[in-house]
């Protein structure tokens, strides 16, 4: 394959439109909005058509990742997210891509090709103090992508997104809840230190935020994971 034409791709993407599969989503709170119905499982098995021409023409796939963006189609944005390039993404664009964000499914592919630029630590720590829902969101998921990616990271590199972490847990948006909860069991699962540090972190958050329900849950859930059995003894702690 040396080039596809973005006209052809959304064709092919309408026609595997499912209306009933658009109604289910919605129950997941994923919006409806420019929304086909076109499972994961389906835009990876087209990604997957891509890989000979992903690697000859990276340009290329970037470009088409853009049309892909540009067409707002839920499902074309899924897409967009899996076959960009990191290397060619740049800042301006990930702002302007998480800018546009009106669904956590959207939100959270895109943290697949932002957790490897060259960016992604600066992001997650700009976007996780946004006010705008699936900004915020983005920097979280972008922290667990880091904790569970970024095999090179140093512990302290991911401990120093727990202050953040505490400072956001009384966030009471389900979307930002979740993230935020999410970011502090993934790093809380990396190593002993970031477990030690995560416990600690989800303590103070008990301390300090007592009167906030949101902290409570996201402390008590992530204290709940974090000791058990199953996390120690992967971390060689029991």
């Amino acid at each position: 394959m040396t080039t596809v034409d973005i006209d052809d791709l959304l064709a092919r993407l309408r026609g595997l439109a499912n209306p009933d599969n658009v109604a289910g989503m919605a129950r997941y709170g994923i919006s409806s909005v420019g929304t086909l119905g076109v499972s994961v499982t389906t835009l990876r098995d087209i990604a997957k058509e891509l890989r000979a021409w992903r690697r000859a023409d990276p340009q290329g796939v970037h470009v088409l990742a853009g049309q892909l963006w540009s067409s707002g189609i839920h499902e074309a944005r899924i897409l967009a997210g899996i076959i960009d390039i990191p290397e060619l993404v740049t800042e301006a664009q990930a702002d302007a891509w998480v800018a546009e964000l009106d669904s956590w499914d959207v939100c959270d592919q895109l943290s697949d090709v932002f957790s490897s630029t060259t960016f992604a630590y600066a992001k997650a720590v700009e976007w996780a103090q946004a006010e705008a829902t699936f900004v915020k969101r983005s920097g979280f998921v972008l922290m667990c992508r880091l904790a569970v990616r970024d095999k090179k990271a140093a512990d302290a590199d991911l401990i120093a997104f727990l202050p953040l972490i505490e400072r956001e847990a009384c966030d009471d948006r389900n979307f930002v809840k979740k993230a935020v909860n999410w970011a502090l069991r993934q790093i809380g699962k990396r190593s002993p230190a970031c477990q030690a540090a995560a416990v600690a972190s989800a303590e103070r958050i008990l301390l300090e935020h007592a009167d906030c329900a949101a902290a409570r849950w996201t402390a008590r859930d992530a204290l709940r994971e974090l000791r058990s059995d199953p996390v120690r003894r992967r971390l060689a702690l029991l």
